[in-house]
């Protein structure tokens, strides 16, 4: 198993070598404040990154939201699964 994952890792830093030294040319970036000049290579990778981070983000805020509702469900099965058991405990009164 470390093998391949020492293979995959390898393979990784490669084709990222691979990249940068394909997409060496400088290009400048404008964004709202400012612009700043870096190599192709970075800014792809930079954008790519912060991409993975909002959609980490999202998927965490998801998950949080998903888990709390579950959360929330459970206290109400368990209050529901007491009454029950509470009305089942009670003597049923004939008036005849």
């Amino acid at each position: 198993m470390r093998i391949i994952t020492f293979l995959l890792i390898l393979i990784i830093v490669v084709i990222g070598v691979t990249f940068a030294l394909l997409n060496h040319d400088m290009v400048t970036f404008h964004y709202y404040f400012g612009q700043a000049t870096m190599p192709l290579s970075l800014l792809l990778v930079s954008v790519f990154a912060t991409g993975c981070v909002l959609g980490l983000l999202v998927g965490l805020w998801l998950v949080i939201k998903a888990k709390l509702k579950n959360f929330r469900l459970k206290q109400k099965l368990k209050n529901t699964e007491k009454e029950v058991q509470n009305l089942r405990a009670i003597p049923i009164q004939d008036r005849h």
